[in-house]
């Protein structure tokens, strides 16, 4: 039993070694996070004038309150929060907005169509909805491989089905959620910034 706590000591002190690179844990997640929100809050500026009749339709769109505010918010928030992230300035601050964009966003846009992002025919997220996306996709497999160059369609790639569920944007709020709590770590301004002037009295 000695020899067991011995080696499980040795293990632990070898694991808290890492804690010198432990930086790379949140630098991973800015920099992952930097390209999703600044290739949805640009692509948004492209055409902001849809993306407000399509915040504020009722009928096609999210039917939102003050569509052109939300879109803006949204739009800032994404593209500056790339940023902000990149730079590692002002994360926890930024991750508040960011993470109340991502729930808008799996609540009006994703919720209907359930968990996942891609369907799935079968499993624990797996729905009637998915499955009969699977359905639709083996059909036009199978018509695509008798009409068309099958092999040259999937040669980068796997064909698959949408489903557009909340998969994405509760995985976004999660990483977010952990960067609000534990910073955006030693490789970052906010890092810098916390050395030159030191903890608020």
């Amino acid at each position: 039993m000695e020899k067991l706590c011995s080696l499980a000591c040795k293990a632990q002190n070898l694991l808290n070694k890492t804690r010198a690179v432990d930086f790379l844990g949140p630098l991973a997640l800015r920099l992952y996070l930097v390209p999703v929100f600044w290739m949805a809050g640009t692509k948004k500026l492209e055409d902001m004038d849809s993306i407000i009749e399509w915040f504020g339709n009722a009928d096609w769109g999210l039917g939102l309150p003050f569509p052109e505010l939300m879109a803006w918010l949204a739009t800032l928030t994404e593209v500056g929060g790339a940023i902000l992230l990149f730079l590692g300035l002002a994360t926890r601050w930024i991750s508040i907005p960011m993470i109340f964009t991502m729930i808008v966003a799996a609540v009006t846009v994703h919720w209907q169509n359930g968990w996942l992002a891609i369907a799935e025919g079968s499993g624990f997220f797996a729905s009637d909805r998915t499955a009969g996306a699977i359905e639709r996709l083996d059909a036009a497999k199978e018509i695509l491989q008798e009409h068309a160059n099958y092999d040259w369609i999937t040669e980068n790639g796997s064909l698959v089905i949408l489903n557009n569920g909340i998969e994405f944007a509760a995985t976004y709020s999660i990483m977010l959620l952990v960067l609000f709590f534990i910073g955006p770590g030693k490789a970052s301004l906010d890092h810098l910034i916390y050395k030159k002037f030191g903890q608020c009295s």
